[in-house]
This record gives C-alpha cells, structure tokens and sequence, in this order.
C-alpha cells in the first residue's frame, strides 16, 4: 500500500513579490488619514487597476515614509497583512482575485525623519515649505500585466491632452484623503536602494514652483 501524502500548503508571497509604487504631489498638510475603504478601493482601482495589493490609508510626507529603523511604510503594511491569522487566504485572494486591501499604518510613521538627502527641508529649499510634497502609497503584488496608470499613458502616446482626463479624474479621487489645494504630480515606483530618486521627483518641479 502506497503511503497517502499530505496536501502541500501553497508558499505565502515574501515583501519581493510585492513593489512599492505612489502617486505624488503637493499639499500644504502632507499627513493626512482617511477610514473611507470604498473610496481607497476606487483610487486604487484607478490607479493601480487588476492587481491585488493594498492601499496605506494616509499620505505622507517623504520624510515620514522611512522610520527610524530604516522601515519604510510599504515594508510594514506587508508586515501587518503577514500578521494576520488568515494571510494564506488574504495573500492567496490578492493573487486569485486581485483583491483589495487598507492597512492603517502604525501611528509611529507620523514622525519625520530626514534622510541624509535633506533637498525637501525648509532650510535648504523654502518654497517646500509653501508647496509641501506628499505621497499616497500603494503595495502591489507583484504580475505580468501594466498598471492602469502605464496603461492610460501608453495610450496617450505623448499627447498630454489625451492623458488629461484621466490625470483630473485621478486628482479627483484623491480629494477624499488630500483635499484641496491639494494636487498629483506622478506617479512612482519607490526604490529602497534609490530613495533620493522621490526627493528627484519634487525637485524636477522646484523651477516651476518659483515662479509662481
């Protein structure tokens, strides 16, 4: 008689299946929370489009994204979902069914940390104290197919008139957790090796923000 094996228990996804992407703009408070879970989904939804993860349900400022442990928020939301009792569903659900989550960060990410790239303090660059930088976070999991947001400006092919409608509609939707004057730059990938590469982002705008 053959020995009858025991069903193998699928592998949980590890923080490397997952990317750290934002959207990114200016505010005048970039630390801002929402318990709004519909309006999380929709934003995701729009901007992330068929693929599981979750949304951080707070923006922030960039100084804030990195804790004094050197953990970025991306990092513990990953954290949070690996805690829960039912993660095998959970993570199984984001790759089946491109579920969508809303982790709360710990209350701790409240606290700024200035990185040794210092270029967004006041004191280097005071108009970042007039147009405050802010960032939305999105943990993705990891898969072949675009994000709406590469999606929608592939087909805009370059033609910003084109891609307008849906960068209005993205701003829109980020009204409910960033209100008013409240406005997306981008959108990006956040690289743990590279995160002066976000304080780039704002800085690519620093000239424009002069004149104004």
């Amino acid at each position: 008689m053959s020995a009858i094996s025991a069903p193998t228990t699928p592998a949980l996804p590890t923080a490397a299946d997952f990317a750290s992407f934002y959207l990114y703009g200016l505010t005048n408070q970039p630390y801002q929370q929402s318990a709004d879970l519909e309006k999380f989904g929709q934003l995701y939804t729009l901007v992330i489009g068929n693929h599981g993860g979750a949304s951080l349900s707070s923006s922030f400022h960039p100084y804030q994204l990195v804790s004094e442990a050197g953990l970025t928020v991306w990092y513990t939301a990953y954290a949070q979902l690996y805690a829960q009792p039912n993660r095998a569903a959970l993570f199984g659900a984001m790759a089946d069914e491109q579920a969508r989550f809303v982790v709360a960060p710990p209350a701790s990410f409240a606290e700024f940390h200035v990185w040794p790239d210092t270029r967004l303090t006041s004191a280097e660059n005071p108009v970042f104290s007039h147009y405050i930088p802010f960032v939305l976070p999105f943990l993705v999991r990891k898969g072949p197919a675009p994000l709406r947001w590469d999606a929608e400006v592939a087909a805009a092919d370059g033609n910003p008139a084109r891609l307008q409608p849906y960068l209005a509609a993205v701003n829109e939707a980020t009204k409910f957790v960033q209100p008013a004057p409240a406005f997306v730059l981008g959108f990006g990938e956040f690289d743990e090796q590279q995160p002066e590469r976000l304080i780039g982002r704002f800085m690519d705008v620093r000239a424009t923000l002069l004149t104004r």
